[in-house]
């Protein structure tokens, strides 16, 4: 899933290549894909793209005060098209969601892959109409440690769900929160309120280095060269079996119904594995 790294770099790339530019044409090809009518998304034809911005982990294209907003979900991505073709797409073929035309003859195709369908597009007057972004806590790179550290301390739950919750802190999803607890030196399944001064320090800390690295790698970045620039800086995410880059022990996994979590038990647990899936409680 595109988290806030790729989506604010997403944004600055649509800031370099789209703003000044005239929106042609919306052209819709997944109907589920659009959650709301009112403006329609004809409603953009013919306006200037005046800005583009993130909110969370939502794309928010401003065109000339009606807003664009995009959820990429979890198999959702933009692909910046050079020389679009014309004729408007076949609906339901392919993974082919939204096609954006530009003035120019260039635009961008917003795609998902998979049978699970969850990018949304919205077409609105205010971002704040979109219910998820009314709902987002504060965004994980502005927050500071005290407003932090109150939010961790009224938060019952276990350190990954707390990182994960948009509406606790907004931004970070499941691979950038493995890399934050693994920098932090926490378990995943510490309960959040239960942080001493020192560890939430430590997480503070991880929040800011680990997206401010993930945003300076993606700087500069093509659309098309996010995806890859993520998996290379990721040190336990999605590398189960895999030694930990920090001490050489080997990366575990939690699997849950539709998830799975990443660390590793050296830096993490005090050398003791996890109990897999639902039982959620460190091995004693």
């Amino acid at each position: 899933m595109p988290e806030l790294p790729e989506v604010e770099a997403l944004a600055a790339f649509l800031r370099e290549n789209a703003v000044g530019h005239v929106l042609a044409r919306a052209d819709l090809a997944a109907v589920q894909a659009i959650k709301t009518f009112d403006p329609p998304l004809s409603a953009l034809g013919g306006l200037e793209i005046t800005g583009a911005g993130r909110h969370g982990k939502f794309l928010d294209l401003d065109v000339s005060g009606l807003h664009l907003v995009v959820h990429l979900a979890r198999a959702g991505w933009l692909h910046w098209r050079e020389n679009l073709p014309t004729a408007p797409p076949k609906p339901g073929k392919g993974p082919l969601a939204l096609r954006v035309h530009l003035d120019d003859g260039n635009g961008f195709d917003l795609t998902e892959q998979g049978t699970r369908k969850g990018l949304a597009v919205y077409v609105v007057r205010s971002p704040a109409e979109v219910p998820g972004i009314a709902r987002l806590g504060p965004d994980a790179l502005q927050i500071d440690r005290e407003d932090f550290a109150r939010l961790m301390a009224g938060r019952s739950g276990q350190l990954k769900g707390a990182l994960t919750d948009q509406t606790l802190v907004s931004g970070i999803g499941n691979a950038y929160s493995d890399e934050i607890l693994h920098a932090a030196r926490l378990s995943p399944f510490k309960m959040a309120d239960k942080l001493t001064e020192d560890e939430l320090v430590r997480l503070f800390d991880a929040v800011r280095a680990t997206l401010t690295d993930a945003l300076q790698r993606q700087a500069g970045q093509r659309a098309a060269t996010m995806k890859g620039e993520k998996r290379s800086g990721l040190q336990v995410h999605a590398r189960t079996g895999l030694p930990c880059p920090v001490c050489g022990d080997t990366v575990r996994e939690v699997s849950f119904a539709d998830t799975s979590l990443q660390y590793c038990p050296t830096c993490q647990t005090g050398g003791k594995p996890l109990a897999d899936r639902r039982m959620s409680k460190l091995l004693r």
